[in-house]
């Protein structure tokens, strides 16, 4: 949306990317067992057949592409203008631009897994945006962009 990328800071869902991963070589290494263990159904019939392994694949590959995405495409971006906000699903079309000028109050969670975006100072009206998909380390990052952002606005 803003024409110099250089003035923004890209948030992406690499804490989410990380579960899917991890469960993408588990399916990996349950393909594998499969297999191996199907090499040996002449001595025991009863072990699967290794073309149960192609839905573990299958879901695999699935898994690491959707870990490549996560971690590649923003969840969240600072602009000069506001906030850019990308919903998991269909975030090109769901889009929400939160402009600097309609936050009167930003608050984080003390655990850093909520920020809390208060467009009245009655705190009634805004939004609440979770931190979770967001790596743990790049959490604080973005809560003091934000909150300087917006209290140096209100100052």
């Amino acid at each position: 949306m803003v024409s110099e990328p250089e003035k923004e800071l890209r948030f992406t869902r690499s804490g989410q990317a990380v579960g899917f991963g991890v469960l993408g070589a588990v399916l990996i290494g349950a393909a594998v067992t499969l297999v191996a263990t199907g090499a040996y159904r002449h001595i025991n019939p009863e072990l699967p057949h290794p073309l149960w392994a192609l839905p573990c694949i299958v879901l695999a590959l699935g898994c690491f592409w959707l870990t490549g995405h996560l971690a590649r495409y923003a969840y969240v971006i600072l602009t000069p203008l506001g906030l850019e906000i990308f919903p998991f699903f269909l975030p090109s079309k769901n889009l929400r631009l939160v402009l600097w000028q309609e936050i009167i109050v930003a608050e984080i969670s003390d655990d850093e897994k909520w920020l809390s975006l208060h467009f009245n100072e009655e705190k009634s009206s805004g939004l609440h945006l979770s931190l979770k998909p967001i790596d743990r380390k790049f959490r604080s990052l973005l809560a003091k962009a934000v909150l300087g952002r917006v209290s140096r606005r209100n100052a």
